[in-house]
């Protein structure tokens, strides 16, 4: 029975991991469709993870993905909360080394398919 539960706990977090991996993904191709460059996709810290960096002319850019089935729990972008910011400033802020680059943070999200792009979502934010 113990055994069981584990089982589909387990299932559980690697589909929703291949969901995610999906969502990224697109994500890429999209940005790629744009003339992006991609320089690192899920980078971690340990404030945290950014899923995409990439390059838009001379900017760097920080992108959160946000992907979504339905619509049961409201669009992707609503989804990103103030302290998921901090933990995306503060991990940028690592990756850039204290160097004054131009950079700024997206947000994609794909809600059943379609693809939104917000850029310059939100303001870098460290406390």
């Amino acid at each position: 029975m113990q055994d069981e539960k584990k089982l589909k706990q387990l299932t559980k977090k690697n589909n929703k991991r291949k969901i995610g991996t999906d969502g990224e993904n697109k994500a890429i191709e999209y940005l790629k469709s744009k003339s992006y460059l991609i320089l690192e996709t899920n980078y971690y810290s340990r404030y945290g993870e950014i899923d995409i960096i990439a390059k838009d002319k001379d900017t760097i850019v920080f992108v959160e993905v946000k992907y979504r089935k339905n619509n049961n729990y409201g669009v992707g972008m609503e989804s990103i909360s103030s302290r998921k910011i901090i933990s995306l400033s503060k991990t940028a802020k690592y990756y850039l080394k204290s160097e004054d680059i131009d950079c700024r943070f997206d947000v994609i999200s794909i809600d059943q398919e379609n693809i939104s792009h917000i850029i310059n979502a939100f303001d870098y934010h460290v406390n």
